[in-house]
Order: C-alpha cells, then sequence, then structure tokens
C-alpha cells in the first residue's frame, strides 16, 4: 500500500530529526510543553503562601485549593500529551496502515481542542480567583510573579493549542485523506480520444457496411 494517506510519505521512509524539527507544528508542541512546565512549575515552586501569624500554606489564588489544583493538574497533563504527541510525530511516517493513521490523526484533533478548552478554563478561573486575593492574605506580595506568569503563560497555551485544519497548514505532520480507490477509479475510466485519422474523412470517405 502507499504510505502517502494523511500526508506522510511512504511508510518505512527515514526519519529526518532536522525536518521533523523545523515543522511549524512540531514548533507548537515544543511551545505548548515548555508553557505547561511554567504554569505547573510556578504554582508548585511560589503558589502557596501563608500569613506572618500563621504556619499552614494556602493557595494563592485567593486561598482556592482548587485553582492551584487545576492549574497544576492541566500542565502536568499538557506536559505528558506533548511528549506522547511528539513521539507519535516522529514515528508517523512508520505507519503503513491508513486506519491507524486516521486514528492519529483524529485522536490528535480531539486532544488539542480538549487542551485548548481545559487552558481556556483554567485562564479565567485563576483570573478570577487572583483578582478575588485579598492583600492581607498575603501582605508580603509572595508568589505575585509566579502567579501572574501562570496566567499569563494559561493564556499562551490556548493559541497553542487551538487546532488547525492540516488541510491549511503544509507544515503539519498530517495532510488531508484521500480515497485511493476513487483516485483509482478516476484514472481508470479515464478514455483516450480516438486518432485524429478515424475522423479523416477526407482521407477515407465514409464507408458503408454490405449485408
Amino acid at each position: 500500500m502507499d504510505g502517502g494517506a494523511f500526508g506522510a510519505g511512504k511508510a518505512g521512509g527515514a526519519f529526518d530529526p532536522h525536518a521533523f524539527i523545523r515543522q511549524p507544528y512540531t514548533l507548537l508542541r515544543l511551545l505548548s510543553w515548555v508553557f505547561s512546565i511554567v504554569v505547573f512549575g510556578s504554582i508548585v515552586n511560589e503558589g502557596y503562601v501563608n500569613r506572618p501569624d500563621e504556619t499552614q500554606e494556602h493557595c494563592i489564588f485567593n486561598r482556592n485549593r482548587n485553582a492551584c489544583n487545576y492549574g497544576i493538574t492541566v500542565g502536568v497533563l499538557t506536559f505528558l500529551s506533548c511528549l506522547l504527541y511528539l513521539a507519535l510525530d516522529a514515528y508517523f511516517p512508520q505507519i503503513s496502515s491508513v486506519k491507524d493513521r486516521k486514528k492519529a490523526v483524529l485522536s490528535d484533533i480531539g486532544v488539542s481542542a480538549f487542551l485548548a478548552f481545559l487552558w481556556f478554563v483554567g485562564f479565567c478561573f485563576l483570573t478570577n480567583q487572583w483578582q478575588a486575593s485579598k492583600e492581607e492574605d498575603n501582605p508580603m506580595n509572595e508568589g505575585g510573579d509566579a502567579a501572574r506568569a501562570a496566567i499569563t503563560f494559561s493564556f499562551f497555551s490556548i493559541f497553542t493549542w487551538d487546532y488547525m485544519d492540516p488541510s491549511q497548514d503544509s507544515g503539519m505532520p498530517y495532510a488531508p485523506y484521500t480515497n485511493e480507490e476513487d483516485a483509482t477509479d478516476a484514472v481508470g475510466t479515464y478514455q483516450q480520444p480516438p486518432p485524429a485519422d478515424a475522423f479523416d474523412t477526407e482521407t477515407q470517405g465514409y464507408q458503408t457496411q454490405n449485408y
């Protein structure tokens, strides 16, 4: 079977790491990976503070631990998803089954849309809780930069996971599917025109059939 379905070239082709890294879609995955590290890393390291008169630390986002837990969870989930789909992108040219390639493309679409939605919710949630935070809960203003970084990179992550139609981006690892049977039928039913001398009435004349 020709491996050209879904834009991966023929199956079994050699992996070119330089071409792979230069693909726009690979760069987007790497950006998403870095952004996820910034978000959950900022919250884990500086996202919990306490008042001077207490020992227990609370989430910097309005003392709402659900906000911190949400940011960490989505960040880690995105981190793992980036690694998984980077590996899938690298392995994709080796997949010879059209069905398997279709499953890979559809899963990429679904995961991209799902993560973009999660980051949109996270951006709104963290922004709302940061605005609702009370100054007396953090009089030293500790972790402010980390909180703003988590919010900012949550916003950026929405766009890195905002899925684009592969047919509109030649740099993506997948391209639209073409039914090979339809293409074969289209070629097979094409008939060449009859030779020009078949209609040369001046040289051959009209021949009648004797019965």
